[in-house]
């Protein structure tokens, strides 16, 4: 079952609900946040508060892909009440991409790199027993909802960016109740937009490289994750794939479970606040960086797993140069 949200033909915001009966049109749903704090405040399923609203109107998904009117699956009213975060070197295989960026004065020794020292902690203890905490993985931010692209909405780097490129993820997708207890609604897709150049130059500017845009959707599975995801990657110049590769997530692939992640997300009060929405991306190993591509505005995006619904497509686009932020004196 997957929810997704779109323009309506006046403008409005529709929720639809897709399952392998097709998709319709939530009856008076509002938003999906707004559905959400409904499911998380009464204790229902959301699925069954959907049914409870009785069948909607057929709508052809796809098409409304075509015509550019998705939106990003879950909104809040208030964007900066939405938050995009994430954690890295959480899959089997992505430290060997990381560390190639960061591993330059350490070349040939066999001291271990903090890239190395953080995916090993992961390896030896992102994986607790239940009631157990793990260890600790690598967090990021990334934005609030002023940074959340809809699905077919160009990716744009801003002026000063030494790169733009795609980091293929799944996102949880999370809304806070009213007694700040964090609910997980599912997953979706996620393309965790990067700088790789500028985290190459060190990566003590991993905050830096990371404060860009992204997108995910088009929609959210409802429900846990699969144990073993896999999924493709790909970037089209012109129409034709210029690079394709394909992508693993899911627990059987990860070196931390995503309850781990989960807890090193919320056991801050920061992000227990009744009503906010967090995004969070759980880490990638695959990356046409690091295959040598160099992408360039106009590029498509496109990340698919058939388990995740419709894919996720995004052009690259590139801001001019804003020159020097200015601060006013008060």
């Amino acid at each position: 079952m997957f929810l997704s949200q779109a323009k309506g033909p006046d403008g409005g915001l529709q929720v639809i609900f897709r399952d392998e009966a097709g998709a319709r049109i939530v009856p008076g749903a509002g938003s999906v946040h707004a559905l959400a704090l409904e499911a998380a405040d009464t204790a229902r399923p959301l699925a069954d508060l959907i049914a409870a609203r009785g069948p909607g109107e057929g709508v052809d998904l796809p098409a409304l892909a075509a015509a550019g009117r998705l939106l990003p699956p879950i909104t809040h009213p208030d964007p900066a009440h939405l938050h995009i975060t994430g954690t890295g070197l959480t899959h089997l295989g992505s430290a060997s991409a990381r560390d190639a960026m960061h591993a330059k004065l350490t070349a040939g020794v066999e001291t271990l790199t903090d890239s190395m020292k953080m995916f090993r902690m992961g390896l030896d203890g992102g994986r607790p027993e239940a009631g157990q905490i793990g260890a600790q993985p690598e967090w990021f931010y990334k934005g609030n909802g002023h940074v959340a692209i809809a699905p077919g909405a160009p990716l744009t780097a801003p002026g000063f960016a030494e790169d733009g490129g795609e980091e293929p993820e799944l996102a949880g997708i999370y809304v806070i109740a009213s007694d700040g207890t964090p609910c997980r609604l599912g997953f979706a897709l996620g393309n965790e937009f990067s700088d790789h150049v500028t985290e190459r130059v060190n990566y003590l500017w991993l905050a830096h490289s990371k404060l860009r845009c992204a997108s995910f959707g088009p929609e959210i599975r409802l429900g846990p994750c699969p144990g073993d995801v896999r999924g493709t990657s790909r970037i089209r110049r012109g129409g034709a794939v210029i690079w394709e590769k394909p992508f693993l997530s899911g627990e059987a692939n990860m070196s931390h479970t995503l309850a781990n992640l989960e807890h090193h997300h919320f056991k801050y009060a920061l992000f227990r606040q009744p009503g906010d929405v967090h995004v969070h991306m759980f880490g990638t190993a695959t990356l046409s960086f690091a295959d040598g591509v160099k992408t360039e505005a106009g590029d498509v995006f496109e990340i698919e797993a058939p388990d995740f619904g419709l894919p996720l497509t995004n052009p690259l686009a590139f801001e001019g140069d804003a020159g020097i932020a200015q601060v006013t004196q008060l």
